[in-house]
């Protein structure tokens, strides 16, 4: 089940249509306040402006939110597609927004020859990182690109046993939405399959339009629990400075849905 075909396709096939992707998640706000916030408080003064690399970036959703606060970022991401929209997106925005910098590359495998204030891994990206040692890597990578008092900031799932042992046969959460770019009616459903030796979740997206065949998109979120995530951090020359379960700073807890860290360097 954890074969790298299938983790490769978990890694690319939900991104590959950006504009479905952007429609999907348009509602989901707390993390960039969150995010935008924290970058607030980093400022020496606070609210001066930061340079910021949000690895995994997308379509932009926070990267756009960081320029208009005047904040100097730059966004890594190895989607053709998700990076296609940001750069429409930036060239109708404002001048900051144009001043945003964008590089294709695999958050695995980037130098660039500056630091950051602040270097962000957001919505679960760092879940597309399934190995032990490249988790680490990345890690590790982010904390080399630190400035001098630079953060880390970064949220994955916090893991529910009870939902990962969801029956695989069945479909959940459905929902009936109009297509963003066809217009077609279509409904949305989703199962997935817990494997407990690598910890990757393999998850199946099914959009079923009124006409047409069944289209399934499969996505594949390595899972981190919370102490083990620390010891990753601190592999790769980490300290926590703050761990959240939630985008509004409450404790984390069992009933938390993520886990939110803020790390500098060791």
């Amino acid at each position: 089940m954890s074969g790298g075909d299938d983790l490769e396709a978990g890694t690319v096939e939900h991104y590959r249509d950006a504009r479905l992707y952007d429609f999907e998640y348009r509602r989901r706000r707390a993390d960039v306040t969150f995010y935008r916030r924290l970058a607030r408080e980093l400022g020496r003064p606070p609210g001066k402006p930061l340079d910021v690399l949000e690895l995994g970036c997308g379509t932009g959703r926070l990267l756009c939110a960081l320029a208009s606060d005047g904040h100097r970022p730059v966004g890594l991401d190895r989607s053709a597609e998700m990076l296609a929209v940001l750069r429409a997106r930036l060239s109708r925005g404002t001048l900051r927004h144009r001043r945003v910098a964008i590089l294709r590359a695999d958050l695995r495998r980037f130098a660039l020859r500056r630091r950051f204030d602040l270097v962000i891994i957001a919505f679960n990206t760092l879940q597309h990182v399934y190995h032990r040692r490249e988790v680490v890597g990345v890690l590790g990578l982010s904390r080399e690109h630190l400035a001098a008092g630079g953060r880390v900031a970064l949220d994955v799932m916090n893991p529910d046993l009870g939902w990962l042992a969801r029956d695989p046969e069945r479909r959940w959460s459905r929902t009936k939405f109009r297509h963003p770019t066809t217009g077609a009616s279509v409904v949305y459903t989703t199962n997935h399959l817990y494997d407990r030796i690598s910890q990757v979740n393999h998850i199946r997206i099914y959009y079923q339009p009124e006409r047409g065949p069944e289209e399934v998109v499969r996505v594949a979120h390595r899972m981190f629990f919370p102490e083990e995530l620390l010891t990753y951090a601190e592999l790769a020359g980490l300290r926590l400075e703050r761990r959240y379960g939630d985008f509004s700073g409450g404790p984390l807890d069992d009933a938390s849905e993520q886990q939110v860290l803020v790390l500098r360097a060791r």
